[in-house]
């Protein structure tokens, strides 16, 4: 397995990665729609793309006969989006934030989320982030031990309230 930058060319598995990575937050209470937010998605990802803010993994790949090692979509197993946070309050610290980090169902436990997190942490330190910070689904219990094990611990925590209850819903407005 190898990291690196993501190029124009992997958007659209890029975008199915995203796409597969929203409809398995939805188990842990995520209110993003998959599908319909794939063109948004693919833009920002464009973004990213441009300031070297994507990392891929991907499978080693056997040479071609002329011994280039070509890259195919199929390769790519999982990625990481990371950037700089600008434009915000005035802070003590330059925060850099990974706003998604996906692998593979199939090649979790092997290695390539840590890879993907600590390349993006190389980056964001050489650009001069002093601390990383990302979101976690609260219910989502194994990225959270992932993050654990790589260091990150709560700083801000969401707290999120239904306004629907037994006798007041939308539908009675």
């Amino acid at each position: 397995m190898r990291v690196a930058v993501a190029e124009i060319s992997d958007l659209d598995v890029l975008s199915d990665l995203w796409v597969e990575l929203a409809r398995g937050q939805r188990a842990f209470g995520s209110h993003l729609h998959a599908d319909e937010n794939r063109a948004m998605v693919r833009a920002s990802m464009a973004r990213h793309v441009t300031f070297d803010g994507i990392l891929v993994a991907r499978a080693e790949t056997t040479s071609t006969p002329d011994g280039a090692s070509p890259d195919a979509p199929d390769d790519v197993l999982g990625f990481v989006m990371f950037e700089v946070e600008m434009g915000t309050y005035e802070q003590d610290v330059t925060r850099g934030t990974v706003s998604n980090l996906f692998v593979r169902p199939d090649r979790r436990g092997e290695g390539v989320g840590s890879r993907l997190l600590e390349a993006a942490e190389d980056k964001l330190r050489d650009v001069g982030a002093d601390v990383v910070s990302l979101d976690v689904m609260a219910a989502n219990e194994s990225a959270r031990r992932f993050y654990r094990r790589h260091g990150y611990r709560p700083h801000r925590i969401e707290l999120e309230k239904s306004m629907q209850n037994d006798t007041h819903s939308k539908e009675d407005r």
